[in-house]
């Protein structure tokens, strides 16, 4: 059930970013067009392309956390014994979820909350920051998601008795080579 939800989570999130970086590219595209060739540059382009960033960065964030291609330091998980190795790759994943969950959603959704409150508009587009904020608590509960999937598999590849054959999660994108 997990599998499924996260395949479906992902294929979501891949979607939304390829649309965001294409709607960038093209804002982009016109942004130069209307600069160079028209002569009169567009009002709106450099600040819909900061804001485009700022979604991709934090939506990919979370695809890249979802994918276990975000940095990890694991020169110390390299050297412990498979059980020690396995109860600290389950606290990395509690203090993952604890720090999406009190920084990127509490956080994020106190943002949110304010400047919604304050009416604080862009400046070009006319749109409340608000609403441009709303992609940290969104991105805090797709890392939340996937820690949650990331800690149940641990979990129940050790009560399965494969703790040994489990490949080293924190290192599966060296795994993929």
């Amino acid at each position: 059930m997990l599998k499924k939800a996260k395949h479906r989570v992902n294929k979501t999130l891949e979607g939304a970013l390829i649309t965001l970086m294409a709607v960038s590219v093209l804002n982009v595209l016109w942004q130069v067009f209307t600069r160079f060739i028209l002569k009169a540059p567009s009002s709106f382009t450099e600040e819909l392309a900061r804001y485009l960033l700022i979604w991709v960065g934090l939506l990919g964030a979370s695809y890249a956390a979802g994918q276990k291609m975000h940095l990890a330091i694991d020169v110390v998980l390299e050297r412990l014994k498979s059980k020690t190795r396995y109860l600290a790759e389950l606290y990395i994943q509690v203090f993952i979820f604890l720090f999406a969950l009190l920084v990127m959603v509490i956080g994020g959704i106190r943002l949110v909350t304010i400047t919604l409150i304050l009416n604080q508009i862009s400046a070009a587009l006319q749109i409340k920051l608000g609403y441009v904020y709303l992609v940290i608590p969104i991105s805090g509960l797709l890392i939340m998601f996937y820690s949650f999937v990331f800690f149940t598999e641990k979990i129940r590849s050790f009560s399965g008795g494969t703790m040994e054959l489990q490949p080293d999660t924190m290192n599966d994108s060296k795994n993929r080579e």
